[in-house]
């Protein structure tokens, strides 16, 4: 099997290294790597990077700076990245807050974003873009399939989720197939910490069960506080909520639950194996849906910038919707609005001997594609 794995590692790395690339490319990444979301920008900075240095590529180039998930740093990021570095392309925003403060400025200009995580309605819709291409998702779709999944055991679920563009996107996705009756709907204050509050509602509302979507921190302090707090009810999430980057953190309260993805540690495809067994090699830890996604991207560029120069940007974005590369998550297309069109599955947390990760237990949606595709007059 390792030698099967190496195989399959050197592969990866070989097929797009030595391929020269019609001109330089130049990239310009802003992502979170300080305060409380720093382990989802990390995870995407070293899934990116490791596609990189797989390829063996010279001609191109990362530039990365932190955005300390400010929107009014990451504006002021881009501008200098756009006006200063030159960049040819951008990539790296994990928060749709973010994104929505920079992609439609950037994208105006004529500088084509690449989105490794945050996909905000408002950029899948009416406000798309042949300048923007999301490689992760659009927000809605991890949370739909929890939606979808939740039908089959649930019918009163308490949902919660961060007031900030991609909790509202979060809540919209679970009602859009949930079926059951909601026992109450909250928003909490992005960054929060303290959940006593909402752990009272939860307590005398009534549910079966408690949807939530609140990434990095806010999903640590949460799940810690919920199983203190003696309320004895399933929790259900998407996998932000329960990604490898804050597992171990959250620690055996996590056993058990129910989260949903595009792609998990255990997905059956060579693509994927080889990326896992090559992340852990690199860094040292399982990698998250955060780094497969960034992962992804970097490839999807790599393999555009072989086929046609950054600089002619009808032929360049041809490349790109072509989606011509090697994707962990298996198939992959992109939809009319540059959404991926994929499949989403049901995972578990699970301990594989002392580490917590996640295992593939179900599948909710197949060539699922998202709500908004329809209003996007590309």
């Amino acid at each position: 099997m390792k030698n099967l794995l190496a195989a399959s590692i050197l592969a990866l790395s070989a097929g797009l290294a030595g391929q020269a690339f019609a001109e330089p490319v130049k990239i310009g990444m802003i992502t979170t790597l300080s305060g409380g979301g720093a382990g989802l920008g990390i995870d995407a900075r070293d899934g990116f990077m490791l596609a990189i240095k797989q390829s063996g590529n010279k001609d191109v180039e990362v530039v990365t700076e932190d955005d300390a998930q400010k929107p009014e740093l990451a504006v002021q990021i881009a501008d200098k990245m756009v006006q200063s570095d030159k960049v040819d392309l951008l990539t790296g925003i994990i928060w749709s807050n973010l994104a929505m403060a920079v992609v439609p400025s950037v994208t105006a200009q004529d500088i084509i974003y690449l989105s490794v995580n945050a996909g905000p309605s408002a950029l899948a819709g009416a406000g798309c873009s042949p300048n923007y291409f999301n490689v992760a998702y659009q927000n809605d779709n991890f949370h739909e399939a929890m939606g979808e999944a939740a039908n089959k055991d649930y019918k009163k679920t308490f949902v919660m989720a961060p007031n900030y563009p991609a909790g509202k996107d979060s809540l919209t996705g679970f009602k859009r197939y949930y079926k059951g009756e909601l026992a109450g709907e909250v928003y909490t204050k992005l960054g929060q910490t303290d959940y006593a509050a909402e752990i009272a509602q939860i307590r005398a509302s009534g549910a079966d069960s408690v949807f939530f979507f609140l990434p990095g921190g806010m999903g640590i302090a949460f799940t810690k506080q919920y199983a203190q707090s003696g309320v004895d009810l399933p929790l259900l999430g998407p996998a932000f909520s329960f990604s490898q980057d804050v597992l171990p953190a959250i620690g055996d309260a996590a056993l058990g639950v129910k989260n949903t993805a595009s792609w998990s540690p255990d997905l059956d495809n060579e693509t994927s194996k080889a990326f896992v067994e090559s992340f852990k090699a690199e860094y040292g830890r399982l990698p998250s849906v955060y780094a497969a996604q960034a992962f992804d991207t970097a490839n999807l560029i790599l393999a555009a910038s072989a086929k046609a120069s950054v600089k002619d940007k009808d032929a360049f974005r041809a490349a790109l919707k072509a989606a011509d590369f090697k994707s962990v998550r298996g198939k992959f297309s992109f939809n009319t609005n540059n959404h991926p069109i994929q499949d989403f599955y049901v995972r578990e947390v699970v301990k594989d001997g002392d580490t917590l990760t996640n295992k593939i237990v179900g599948t909710a949606f197949t060539d699922h594609k998202d709500a908004y595709a329809a209003d996007c007059k590309m």
